[in-house]
Formats: C-alpha cells, structure tokens, sequence
C-alpha cells in the first residue's frame, strides 16, 4: 500500500495500516518538506510509475484536496476499515474511504468514495453518506439521514433520523441538526441554523 498525502490524519492512517497487519511503502507528498513520518519514507511528488501494483490511498483530511488528486492517481485506490471499527455485512464503503477505530456503521448504510468516517462516529441504518465527506469523531448520524458530497460534520454534531445535508456543508462541532439543508450552508447551534453560504 502508498499514501498520498502527509497531515496530521496521515498519522491516524498509518496506525490504522499496523492495527491490519498491512504493509506500507512509503507516502507520496510534493508540498512536505518530511523525508519521514512515524517511520516511512516521504517519498516528494507523485510518480505513477513507482509502485506499479500497489494500492493507493489518500490521506489528507482536507475534502476538496482529496477530490483534486484523485484526478490525478493513476494507482487503483483502497479502502481502510480498522478492525475495531464495527461496519455491518450490509453496509457498502466506496473505494478510498477510511473508517477509524472505535465507529460503527449499521446495515444499510451507504458510505461514499474517499470518504473519512472519524474515531468513533456512528453512522446508523439506511443512511448515506457521500463522497469525499468527513464525520468528525464522535458524531452521531441517526437512521435514514442523506448526506451530501464534500460535506464536513464537526465533533460531536448529531444528524435526527430523516433530515438530508446539501453538499459541501460544513457543520460546526456539537450541533444538533433538525431540518433539511441546502447546498454550501455552514450550521451551528442547538438546534442547528444556517449562518451563511459558503462559497462554492
């Protein structure tokens, strides 16, 4: 396996990589000045000749950087599931997503491409969750919640079962999202109220 990508969230990935007993070649990342992390080399900019066989994934938690390098990777990508993750047998992740240990995904769900589901988060039945997302630790997405692509979900945030996120929201830590919202809304609060529009 290759990453793409070194940040803080690169640190989480690779201990995700241990706890599954996977190996790891080294990290790709043409804007680090790091010729190491956590023990594995920095290998500076992409080379899709390097590697040739090996999957890639994207470790950088910053949603709209995760979708313009996927443009760019000709490596096929993977996904990771840390195995004290709880993710049902009905459940279905896209490619390139993470799940960190400690969150659970019940039956049903859907979870995106090159998503990022936090320590601890819950993801509950039937819901969807899409590409390129973030779910900060210890959110809490209730049943049959729609979730937009390029959406941000701060700590600690709860989704009531039913509502539907626009993508590329980005809501703030610990609030409580009751309603609808549209496209490029930025939410805080109990219960949660759009502040602005976002640019898009």
């Amino acid at each position: 396996m290759i990453l793409y990508g070194v940040s803080g969230h690169t640190k989480v990935v690779i201990d995700c990589i241990s706890a599954l007993e996977e190996g790891l070649q080294g990290i790709f990342d043409e804007k680090s000045d790091l010729v190491s992390l956590n023990g594995y080399d920095v290998l500076g900019e992409y080379d899709e000749d390097e590697f040739k066989g090996e999957k890639l994934l994207i470790s950088i938690e910053d949603n709209r950087a995760r979708k313009r390098i996927v443009s760019k990777v000709k490596h096929d990508f993977t996904s990771i599931i840390h195995p004290k993750a709880e993710v049902s047998d009905y459940a279905k992740i896209g490619e390139g997503t993470v799940i960190i240990h400690g969150s659970i995904v019940q039956s049903g769900t859907k979870v995106g491409k090159h998503a990022i589901l936090n320590t601890s988060c819950i993801v509950d039945h039937d819901s969807s969750v899409g590409d390129f997302s973030h779910i900060s630790p210890n959110v809490t997405i209730c049943d049959n919640v729609t979730i937009g692509e390029g959406v941000h979900i701060g700590a600690g945030a709860t989704i009531i079962p039913g509502v539907t996120i626009g993508k590329w929201c980005v809501i703030g830590a610990g609030a409580v999202i009751t309603q609808n919202l549209p496209d490029f809304s930025l939410v805080v609060g109990v219960p949660g109220k759009i502040i602005r529009k976002l640019d898009r």
